[in-house]
Formats: structure tokens, C-alpha cells, sequence
């Protein structure tokens, strides 16, 4: 997405565009790369949407919506910052799509030192708390800013031993949602020395559905993540994923084989990950880490998908083959035997009628009728 500075009235469409609840990041910046403007494309929201079947009208937020929203968050001392704009973190700008729009509240910098995650389980050792501790400690009086999430366990104690140094918390939900009640003192000191960062407007309550995002921010404004004790099934497995498909360095401490806290961290090791066991272990890899640019898509034609208007026949094929199981557009292209500039056209319209989801990373998963907002 290409940098530039927006006039107010289209920060209000950016962020209305934005918010409106069928358009996933993907659709919204397809809409970008397409209209000339986020007026423009908010105008074309309807339209599309009945192409893809959608009944309902569009909850498409007002001008007024908007409006009260980037008042509110700078009244409580915090900023709205838009996907193309200057102040954006630029290891956030490169993914492929970047979050159209964040929230923050500190004076750090994302791109003013080297970033990396910790991240881990919630229900951690007391070993796994101290080493946390001490990692974010070493690492942060090296030059290193520390990412976590603000959660119970290892992300707490990352934030705890970070926090003299430069610390950023990731929160699934609005910047004055406290979460766990425990860390309100360390959300407050956060936000008064470090960095809070999030995709949720004030007042949000996190859903299941917020903490993937969550975690695709810690990791997307990471050089590197440190897995420190994470379970076979865990959110940190996800941050670790993640960090991979972003071509961000993938890092784990190994544990006992007989602590179920321990089993995935020594999986990633196991399929790859680098082992740690000490700061300068992650300092060695951090510098040989290359700073990530931005992703060419991989087909010329996605750039202009939505210039390929698809047909009703089009249109039939693609949603016949969707599931609620992911499937890859590559393999909706093959499938269905149309360009892939019509099935990105298609899949745009049944995201905005409620029909489909469109994940980062090329995939797409059906949505029901019913679950039209």
C-alpha cells in the first residue's frame, strides 16, 4: 500500500470503510488499490454487495460515526493511525494486506530500535515467568524493543522486565478495556512509557474472533517471535505461525518433555525454529534477520481483480465450490476455471453480502446467510 498523507475527509472514509463490518482487511485494501478515492469506494459498497445476494442493507458507519470515533480517541490521549499514512509502523505497512487501521496510546516508536515478541503460555511456570523476565530485561538493555500481548503468564512478565527499557502491549480489545483486571498497573505504565496498539476502536470487548488479529500485530511488528512455554493447542503456536508466513525469524526456548506447557515450543524446535537459551542467542539471530519489504502479490491479475467484472455463471461456480473450511483462492482460480481477477471480484461481493470470509494469506471460507449483520 502506497504511503501518503490523507486530508481529514478521507481519513472519515478511510475509517468508515474501515469499520463497516463486511469489509475484512483483504476487500479493504482490493477497494483501495481500485477506486480512486475511499469515498468513491464506499459509494461502490452497496452495488457490490447486492451482486454478491446480500439482502440486508449495508451497516455502512456514518460520517458522524467516524467522526465521534478519532474525537473520543483523542480526547483519551491516544491516535487513529491509517494503513498509508506516514506515522504508521513500517513493518506493519509490508504485510500483505496491512491492517487498514490502528489505534495507539504511548510515546514509543515502532520503528525507532529493533522489535521482537515474547510470547507464551498464561498458565507458566514459575521458571518460564523468570526467564521471560529476564529475556525481556537483556534484551530491552540492548537496544531491543519487547511485543507482547498484555496476557497472564509469560506476556506479563515480558512486559514487566521490558518496561524501563521500551516495551509495546498488543490488546484484542479497546485501548481502555483492561484485561486481565491484574495488569491494570502495567497497562497504565505501558501506555504512559511504552506503546498500546490495537485494531479495536475504544470501547471494544474482545471477541474469539479479535485475538488471531491480536496476535498477526504482535508478530507482523516483530523482526523475530520468541515462543517461551506454549501448549500444543495455544494462541502462541498462532503468533508463531504467523511470524513465519510473514518471513519474520522464528524462535523457541526448549522445555521438559514431561511439561504439557513445554510440548509445542519443542515442536516449533523440532520443525525448524531456532533454539534459545539465552539474550544473546536472539541477538545473533535478530541481526542476521532481514527487514521485511513489501509482498508482490502473486499473480499479476490480483492487482486488478476487480477490474474483471465476473458474470452470473462466474459467480454461481465460485460460490458453489466454498466450504466453511478454508480453501486457497489459487485453488478456487484452478477449479472453477475462471481468471483470477473474476474470482477476486467474486469473493469481494460475497464478503460485503455476508456470504464469505476472505482471510489474509489468500485463503476464503463460506460464510451462512443467517450471519448477515
Amino acid at each position: 500500500m502506497k504511503r501518503c498523507e490523507l486530508t481529514h475527509s478521507e481519513r472519515i472514509d478511510w475509517l468508515r470503510l474501515a469499520r463497516t463490518p463486511q469489509v475484512g482487511p483483504v476487500t479493504f485494501t482490493k477497494l483501495i488499490e481500485r477506486y480512486a478515492s475511499p469515498a468513491e469506494a464506499l459509494e461502490s459498497l452497496p452495488g457490490l454487495a447486492a451482486k454478491g445476494g446480500r439482502v440486508k442493507a449495508l451497516n455502512i458507519v456514518s460520517r458522524d460515526e467516524a467522526e465521534a470515533e478519532l474525537t473520543a480517541t483523542e480526547d483519551f490521549g491516544a491516535r487513529v493511525l491509517m494503513a498509508c499514512e506516514p506515522d504508521y509502523p513500517s513493518l506493519l505497512a509490508v504485510l500483505d494486506p496491512p491492517p487498514p487501521v490502528i489505534s495507539v496510546q504511548g510515546v514509543l516508536d515502532p520503528d525507532a530500535a529493533p522489535c521482537c515478541a515474547l510470547v507464551g503460555s498464561r498458565n507458566a511456570s514459575a521458571i518460564g515467568v523468570r526467564f521471560a523476565r529476564d529475556l525481556a530485561r537483556e534484551l530491552g538493555l540492548a537496544g531491543i524493543t519487547i511485543i507482547s500481548g498484555l496476557a497472564r503468564g509469560i506476556d506479563g512478565a515480558a512486559h514487566a522486565g521490558a518496561i524501563e527499557t521500551g516495551t509495546i502491549a498488543v490488546l484484542a480489545s479497546g485501548l481502555d478495556h483492561i484485561y486481565p483486571p491484574e495488569h491494570a498497573d502495567l497497562h497504565h505504565d505501558i501506555a504512559r512509557r511504552g506503546l498500546l496498539v490495537t485494531e479495536s476502536p475504544l470501547g471494544a470487548v474482545p471477541t474469539a474472533r479479535d485475538f488471531p488479529r491480536r496476535n498477526r500485530l504482535i508478530s507482523g511488528l516483530s523482526l523475530g517471535t520468541v515462543v517461551i512455554e506454549a501448549a500444543m493447542r495455544s494462541g502462541s503456536l498462532i503468533t508463531a505461525r504467523l511470524a513465519a508466513e510473514q518471513g519474520r525469524e522464528v524462535m523457541a526456548t526448549p522445555g521438559s518433555p514431561l511439561d504439557p506447557r513445554a510440548k509445542g515450543s519443542n515442536r516449533l524446535i523440532r520443525e525448524g525454529a531456532a533454539l534459545i537459551e539465552s539474550a544473546d542467542d536472539v541477538l545473533d539471530i535478530l541481526r542476521q534477520a532481514k527487514r521485511p519489504v513489501a509482498a508482490e502479490s502473486e499473480s499479476p491479475e490480483y492487482e486488478s481483480g476487480l477490474d474483471d467484472e465476473p458474470d452470473a455463471d462466474v459467480r454461481a461456480r465460485v460460490a458453489d465450490l466454498l466450504s466453511p473450511s478454508p480453501v486457497s483462492i489459487d485453488e478456487l482460480v484452478r477449479q472453477s476455471g475462471a481468471r483470477a481477477g473474476e474470482v477476486h471480484g467474486v469473493l469481494i461481493e460475497l464478503e460485503l453480502a455476508g456470504r464469505a470470509t476472505v482471510l489474509p494469506g489468500g485463503q476464503v471460507q463460506l460464510r451462512y446467510a443467517d450471519d448477515q449483520d
